[in-house]
């Protein structure tokens, strides 16, 4: 009886030990995932640059009869883009797109996470994509990468508790952020607004994130280093006489954001009822549409990519009105067929530039109606860079943030707030939802999921 006793209170201080101890563990774990993620990140910004520019040096010195090489282009790039597509298709469906709705499916306990198949193929994949010139970010695939990793951190740790795995994984969604913009406050922010809905708040899971996202940070500029990822002129602050100027821009980034997140939805809709016919549509669409950006990067390079080779011409002034506006129409197009098509990348980059490019309209619309404004058109693009992120994601904290780390234009709090408040309004008032909540919800509609459905 003494025996039995004396085990039961050894049990109770143990429990009691652990209790006192695990938090100091998730953060010790969060940490780790955090570090990973920003290494692992690191290498895909590395890999796709190494590959856009191995395919830049073929197509410029390697051929000289313009139809050879053209030939030589697409073939390339169609394959990586079917090796992309078969993956996801073979693999890992839930690796396609940007993966983002997944992070959010798995804090809700409605989607798996198969890290052990998502972490191959969403980096190969990635890898294949992006480098042939498709319209896509990094940031998706980095999300989603570190999301899995938290989940591998959690079970390579036997850690049995769902609060504590899905604290992990979202640590490794922020870090994902951290790590493809260079922006840990943004990483941070992040996981606070978009996972709102799906992330379980402690004082313990928001210190893990944070630790998460420094942790990433700190291997991310080790690596990489700490320049920001844009490189932007020097600001100067806005006059507040001509502050009431960028509510108007808002309102119009939350019109156009509206508009372009419904038609990526609708092109989803309509390629998932054309894949359903036969299986290998998908994998063809994948090498057609790779193999075509392949081809433009040759004729038009400011149409492919993510985007932010773009932004610096922007600021500098090297596009008139018209060119602008075509440019916008073709670089809308292609973000809609890449990101509708399923291809694993992501959305932030390309709908960044699309901001850019739409500041920059404004700008030129302004300072030719008030002359007497000193209007920047770099101010301009930064602006509509956060305004129409704001409005397509439904996060304008996050998009005040994101393009302030990326820029370094801290000076422009004030107008930043004012577009991307506005632009949130007016997509709210249009009816539009979160990118990804909409399709997280397409996701679990076709699976027959119900959202308070619990696996």
């Amino acid at each position: 009886m003494h025996n039995r006793k004396d085990f039961a209170m050894y049990a109770v201080k143990k429990i009691d030990s652990w209790q006192m101890r695990s938090p100091f563990i998730i953060l010790i774990l969060a940490s780790i995932v955090g570090a990973l993620t920003g290494a692992i990140g690191s290498l895909f910004q590395i890999g796709i640059q190494h590959i856009i520019s191995l395919r830049l040096e073929l197509t410029g010195s390697t051929f000289s009869n313009i139809y050879l090489k053209s030939f030589i282009v697409f073939t390339i790039t169609a394959l990586m883009g079917a090796i992309a597509y078969y993956l996801v298709k073979r693999f890992a469906p839930e690796s396609g797109g940007s993966g983002i709705p997944e992070v959010e499916g798995a804090l809700l306990d409605l989607r798996p996470v198969r890290w052990w198949r998502v972490l191959p193929v969403k980096f190969f994949g990635g890898l294949c994509a992006l480098g042939s010139g498709m319209v896509l970010g990094r940031e998706g695939p980095t999300v989603q990468m570190g999301s899995n990793l938290g989940k591998m951190v959690a079970d390579t740790c036997h850690l049995k508790n769902k609060d504590s795995q899905h604290t992990l994984i979202a640590t490794g969604a922020g870090a994902g952020i951290t790590t493809a913009f260079n922006a840990p406050l943004s990483g941070i922010l992040f996981v606070i607004e978009e996972m709102k809905g799906e992330f379980t708040y402690t004082k313990a899971s928001i210190k893990a994130v944070f630790v998460g996202c420094v942790s990433a940070c700190v291997v991310y500029q080790l690596i990489m280093g700490s320049a920001p990822i844009l490189n932007i002129p020097n600001q100067s602050a806005v006059p507040l006489s001509t502050i009431w100027l960028y509510i108007f821009l808002g309102l119009a980034l939350g019109v156009i954001g509206s508009l372009s997140n419904f038609l990526i939805l609708t092109t989803r809709k309509f390629l998932d009822l054309f894949y359903q016919k036969k299986e290998y549509l998908f994998v063809l669409t994948g090498a057609l549409l790779a193999g075509t950006f392949g081809l433009l990067t040759m004729f038009l390079p400011e149409i492919t990519g993510g985007g932010f080779d773009l932004v610096p011409n922007l600021m500098n002034e090297f596009y008139g009105f018209y060119p602008l506006l075509i440019l916008f129409a073709l670089r809308l197009i292609a973000t809609i067929l890449c990101f509708g098509s399923g291809a694993p990348g992501g959305i932030f980059s390309p709908t960044i530039a699309l901001g850019a490019i739409l500041g920059v309209l404004f700008g030129i619309m302004v300072k030719t109606i008030f002359p007497e404004y000193d209007i920047q058109l770099s101010t301009c693009a930064v602006l509509g860079m956060a305004g129409l992120f704001a409005a397509s994601i439904r996060a304008p904290l996050t998009g005040i943030v994101i393009v302030m780390e990326m820029t370094s234009s801290y000076i422009l709090i004030l107008p930043l707030i004012l577009t991307c408040v506005a632009a949130t309004f007016m997509a709210q008032t249009l009816g539009s939802t979160s990118l990804y909540s909409a399709i997280l919800e397409n996701t679990l509609n076709k699976l027959g999921i119900e959202p308070d459905q619990k696996n």
